[in-house]
């Protein structure tokens, strides 16, 4: 039986750098392939913010992207993958087109503007130091796109709990599945093996209330912002894939998310799920049991981001709670 790995395996080729930002909570993340994967993307959140997916379509022409960028910031925080970009091309990575290099940097970002100064988001000069950070180890807990994610506000931001940033890995028969997610979700993060809820809405006595439960008694949501939450991540292999099967990869990653979040992929969340194929374990894999692989990882790196996850005031961690 393989080991769920708290980390994103042995899989060549990839590393992930954080910035995060000290003047506020917010940061970015980034994913680096220097030499190319092929890679697909699947959006269920109604209020995604996002670079460069059009261009993912299994029908369009570009079929590899040398990074992927989460980042904080909203809208703003996009700008981070110019950074990303220059710094692929200052290394002669990228797409040749001609005589000019282009690195292709698909990205998605979260909502944490409510958390300080909301004219501080990661820049380009993020981007770029997140790949200076890139390392072949994953660190998580709440860094780089996760340093301003929160999660179970539903019921408003004042019940909420502290999100994060995190990773798992599956590796069978040289296969290895592994996903990195920041998670910033409106709803809970629930524990699919023991029905806990780990993060989420609190009650008056500080403690998680079940926002299902909550909702099922009657219980109304507050005035939410439209796409002030979401979560983002990638689910990466070394298996071989076109366009079309790591398209299939993502949408199959978000199962993930829906085992671990409750409610999900709701009006005020912009879930985005990246996929990445390497290539280098030399082999294809089937597809359904690589995606079911895929849903597992990604809902195990939702609760390592939560466990690893560090409060803020008035925002406490899991493993904070009494």
């Amino acid at each position: 039986m393989a080991a769920l790995l708290n980390s994103l395996g042995p899989i060549a080729g990839l590393r992930v750098g954080h910035f995060t930002e000290t003047r506020r909570p917010t940061g970015c993340t980034v994913l680096l392939c220097e030499q190319g994967a092929v890679a697909g993307v699947d959006v269920r959140g109604a209020a995604p913010g996002t670079r460069e997916t059009d261009l993912l379509r299994p029908e369009n022409t570009v079929q590899q992207v040398h990074a992927i960028l989460l980042s904080g910031g909203s809208a703003f925080g996009l700008d981070a993958a110019s950074g990303v970009m220059r710094w692929l091309r200052e290394r002669g990575h990228g797409l040749q087109v001609g005589s000019a290099c282009v690195p292709i940097v698909p990205g998605a970002v979260l909502f944490d503007l409510w958390l300080g100064d909301p004219n501080i988001t990661p820049d380009a000069a993020a981007g770029y130091a997140a790949c200076e950070a890139a390392t072949v180890d994953a660190v998580m807990g709440s860094i780089g796109a996760g340093a301003g994610a929160t999660v179970g506000k539903l019921f408003g931001p004042q019940q909420a709990m502290k999100g994060g940033i995190g990773c798992a890995s599956l590796t069978l028969n040289g296969i290895t599945v592994a996903a990195l997610v920041a998670v910033n979700a409106v709803g809970d993060v629930i524990d699919p093996a023991s029905g806990q809820v780990l993060a989420g809405a609190r009650g008056s006595n500080g403690q998680p209330i079940n926002t299902m439960a909550a909702l099922k008694a009657g219980q109304s949501p507050a005035q939410m912002l439209k796409g002030a939450n979401t979560t983002i991540g990638v689910v990466a292999t070394n298996a071989e894939l076109d366009k079309a099967q790591a398209t299939k990869l993502a949408q199959m990653s978000h199962d993930g998310l829906a085992r671990t979040i409750n409610p999900v992929h709701t009006p005020s969340d912009g879930d985005v799920m990246f996929a990445l194929a390497t290539g280098g374990a030399g082999c294809s894999a089937d597809l359904t049991w690589l995606g079911a692989l895929a849903a597992e990882v990604t809902g195990q790196a939702v609760l390592s981001a939560i466990r690893s996850a560090t409060g803020l005031p008035g925002l406490p961690a899991a493993g904070e709670l009494g």
